[in-house]
């Protein structure tokens, strides 16, 4: 690793010891030194102690406290894990409801808090929705006041009305809107769309401490209070200042049993450190996948260089596993929470982490044999159970299908703890068949105080049974390179997945694909009220499919981004659960033009070669349009005329091709053709009936596949006069060629019931040739009918190939059929 831009500096950090003690008026958040470099500091010097401000915090509760209770302010690592380092800091009460404290902080840092009542138990704030609360924010700017206002606790319903907070953040030298932009007050947070807009819902009326902050630093903070009135709005413009990148280089001696030539990582509070900011399993936020690797040099030390923004405030470990499992500790046995102000100069920052152990057990390695069908592009995962199932951890490979991991800690806390293995981190998916689904039992270890040496096998994956397909000669007339033979993305996402996504990429290029379907979201927490907005850990960040695209037009693939809703059940319960009034539909317009414009720019930024609108939830939006059950969905008679605007505008932040998609489950196709005729092409959603037999003929359904073509798809097809795309959404499951996966209950599954990670569905058999069979219909179906201008195979897991009953082609026989296919429609092959 070159050095070339080093420049000496001492240590710089500051640990936060926090500790719940009666106080008079101050309390030291911060105990240790906060370093402040300066180029001619000798190595070695102590560090120069960052001026400290003083902070002052007063909150006002919605009624007064119990007697025998006591608020305290409970200050949170997200690094290590919200729920499992925080530590509480009592106030002093100013009257019955008004309480106060002072805290000297180092300037600049970002502190993570919420309230809590201490008394028989431990009772955490909520919102004015009654919903949890992840976390306020507090920006040190100088010395600082902010007053909070506790909307409700956590054990009592909401008792008065809710306003918010609504706006839009904004660079301050360009004026450009900024997206992915935190914005938090009173405990509820949301991220800017690509316009920068943002609504906070949910606040009890009084003063609230707003702030906006950049996930990766790269603004500076905003800080400002903001008084809320029920049921009213209150507007806020915001603008940040872009901060200068720096280069910093961490230099980090390990003690002498750390594990040598396996990956050590820095766990941080910034996104490019492995946060989500997201409340994954577990009780963690970070990711390692996310997390920086260091290189280890030749005399034994670890190093990184990283260009990071002056100003911001890091928090961050070093670490063999996550900010949890086998992070360092001091040698009291506490976690080390270390933290910086990036300085505004290339600096190197020294550290030495004392001990990966807390407590007198000793490490304890699982070493594995893996099945000799486990796909060599797989990596394998160990994943603990201590508070429940936690996010899993890559293991190092020791040879072939052989894997390790040495756990040195949190020992000390854990009595017995259960364990399992799984492929590509999705466990619950891609198991050991021994301990397959969301909660097994697992395995079980206890620590020990002398070292032990764990010997699994993993006899069988589940879901894996590689099969080899037979293929029949076809005569396939050539496309060419403009009919579109692509794939599809699975809507479900995990932050760990982004590291699978270029061999899946791969993969789809092997089997002659030369379209990829991207398939990034937001999710619907609720319909009433509407509340629809990037979620944390459930959608991917713009940089997560910035990358994906990047990496498929690589491989010289074209990118197509159909973002997609998540809903908290199905989309058919969220239609039927919604008010649907006037004012209902108003919102639900504003809410997808939104969704619309932000991923028209993604999609510009991404340089995607189409945007995909619509899809198979959207039916009861379009103009005329019906629930599931077939009533009126009282859309208002204007729809289409919303839908045309919205088109319009998506054009003028997106010059690419814009394609409209609507679901085909049979024969009664009633497409908005005003709106296929403004878009460029009509992706079909297609889950239709081909057989009335749960083991269908190939040849009848092929028949079927052609008269459902030339009857309902031809006809719009010519009315429109656009180019018609199929996406085939049939799982490898008994019933699947029906259209109507039987519910146990009565009445049809919806087909992305058998996705991953999905708890599987005993009463529907797998059936993987039914799926190739399927595939093998349609495609010969279309062979003869030139206008139809593409196939897609939805609903393609990437993080792992499962012979499953997914409609999932990821490692199945179709997806042999596709690669004898897909080549040949293009006229790469003869």
């Amino acid at each position: 690793m070159s050095f070339r831009h080093r420049v000496s500096r001492p240590i710089l950090f500051f640990i936060l010891i926090l500790a719940l003690t009666a106080q008079a008026c101050n309390i030291s958040l911060l105990e240790l030194p906060f370093g402040n470099p300066t180029p001619n500091t000798p190595v070695g010097a102590p560090p120069t102690p960052l001026p400290r401000a003083q902070v002052k915090i007063t909150v006002q509760l919605p009624e007064p406290l119990q007697p025998g209770e006591i608020l305290a302010l409970s200050v949170l690592d997200e690094v290590t894990g919200l729920e499992l380092n925080s530590v509480d800091y009592q106030m002093d009460p100013l009257d019955a409801i008004t309480y106060s404290a002072s805290f000297p902080i180092p300037d600049k840092a970002v502190i993570k808090y919420r309230y809590v009542r201490r008394g028989a138990s431990r009772i955490v704030e909520d919102t004015n929705a009654d919903l949890g609360i992840r976390y306020r924010l507090l920006y040190v700017n100088g010395n600082t006041e902010i007053v909070d206002t506790v909307s409700s606790w956590s054990d009592k319903p909401v008792n008065t009305l809710s306003g918010s907070i609504f706006g839009t953040v904004r660079n301050a030298e360009s004026g450009e809107p900024l997206g992915e932009i935190m914005v938090a007050a009173g405990g509820v947070q949301t991220l800017t769309d690509s316009a920068g807009r943002f609504t906070l819902s949910g606040l009890r009326g009084g003063m609230h401490n707003l702030v906006a902050y950049a996930l990766d630093g790269t603004y500076q903070t905003f800080q400002q209070g903001a008084m809320v009135e029920g049921n009213k709005s209150t507007p806020v413009e915001i603008q940040m200042k872009p901060a200068p990148l720096v280069n910093v280089i961490f230099v980090v001696s390990v003690p002498q049993n750390t594990q040598r030539n396996v990956p050590l990582r820095i766990a941080g509070s910034l996104l490019q450190f492995g946060n989500t900011f997201a409340n994954l399993k577990g009780g963690l936020s970070a990711v390692a996948d996310r997390m920086p690797v260091m290189t280890e040099l030749p005399d034994g030390r670890y190093s990184v260089s990283l260009f990071l923004p002056a100003g911001a405030h890091l928090s961050y470990k070093y670490t063999l596993g996550d900010g949890f499992w086998n992070s360092e500790f001091n040698t009291a046995g506490q976690y080390v929470i270390r933290n910086l102000i990036i300085p505004s100069q290339n600096t190197t920052v020294e550290d030495t982490v004392q001990s990966w152990q807390a407590g007198p057990n000793a490490p304890i390695t699982f070493e594995v044999q893996v099945p000799q069908d486990t796909p060599v592009s797989d990596v394998v995962y160990i994943q603990f159970n201590s508070f429940g199932w936690a996010e899993p951890l890559p293991m190092w490979k020791t040879g072939a299908n052989r894997w390790a991991y040495k756990l040195y800690g949190p020992l000390n806390i854990l009595g017995s703890f259960r364990y399992r293995y799984c492929r590509n981190a999705q466990c619950g998916a891609a198991d050991d068949a021994a301990t397959p689904g969301a909660d097994p039992p697992g395995r079980n270890v206890t620590p020990a105080l002398t070292p032990q040496d764990i010997l699994d096998t993993v006899n069988q994956w589940a879901w894996n049974n590689p099969q080899t397909a037979t293929l029949v000669q076809t005569d396939i007339p050539a496309r060419g390179a403009g009919f579109v033979a692509g794939v599809e993305f699975q809507r479900y996402y995990s932050p760990a997945m982004h590291v699978f996504a270029p061999t899946a990429l791969q993969n789809i290029q092997a089997i002659g694909g030369n379209w990829v379907f991207l398939s990034p979201s937001w999710t619907y927490a609720a319909s009433d009220p509407l509340t629809f907005r990037q979620q944390p850990g459930l959608d991917p960040f713009a940089g997560d499919t910035k990358s994906a695209a990047a990496y498929a037009r690589s491989l010289n693939m074209n990118v197509a981004l159909f973002p997609q809703p998540r809903f908290p059940q199905s989309a058919n319960d969220f239609w039927k659960s919604a008010p649907r009034n006037s004012a209902w539909w108003d919102a639900w317009f504003n809410h997808y033009r939104a969704f619309a414009v932000h991923f028209a720019d993604l999609a510009t930024k991404a340089d995607a070669q189409a945007l995909i609108l619509g899809g198979d939830w959207i039916a009861p939006a379009l103009p005329n349009g019906k629930l599931a059950d077939g009533n009126p969905s009282a859309v208002p008679a204007d729809a289409e005329a919303r839908w045309l605007t919205i088109l319009a505008e998506v054009r003028q932040h997106y010059t690419g091709r814009v394609l409209f998609a609507i679901p085909y489950t049979n024969a009664d196709l009633q497409p908005p053709v005003n709106l296929l005729k403004a878009a460029d092409a009509m992706y079909l959603l297609w889950f239709a009936k081909l057989s009335d037999s749960a083991s269908p003929d190939k040849a009848a359904m092929t028949a079927e596949a052609g008269r459902l073509l030339d009857e309902n798809i031809f006809p719009v097809q010519a009315q429109v006069g656009k180019p018609v795309i199929i996406g085939l959404s049939y799982p490898s499951a008994s019933y699947s060629a029906t259209g109507c996966l039987p519910n146990p209950v009565g009445g049809c599954l919806d087909w992305t019931s058998l996705d991953r990670p999905n708890a599987d569905i005993p009463s529907l058999n797998l059936d993987l040739q039914q799926q190739f069979d399927i595939y093998d219909a349609v495609l010969n179906a279309v062979n003869g009918r030139t206008w139809v201008n593409g196939i897609v195979s939805r609903g393609y897991f990437p993080p792992a190939a499962l012979q499953d009953k997914s409609a999932s082609v990821h490692g199945k026989p179709a997806a042999d059929l596709l690669w004898y296919w897909f080549p040949r429609l293009l006229g790469n092959v003869k």
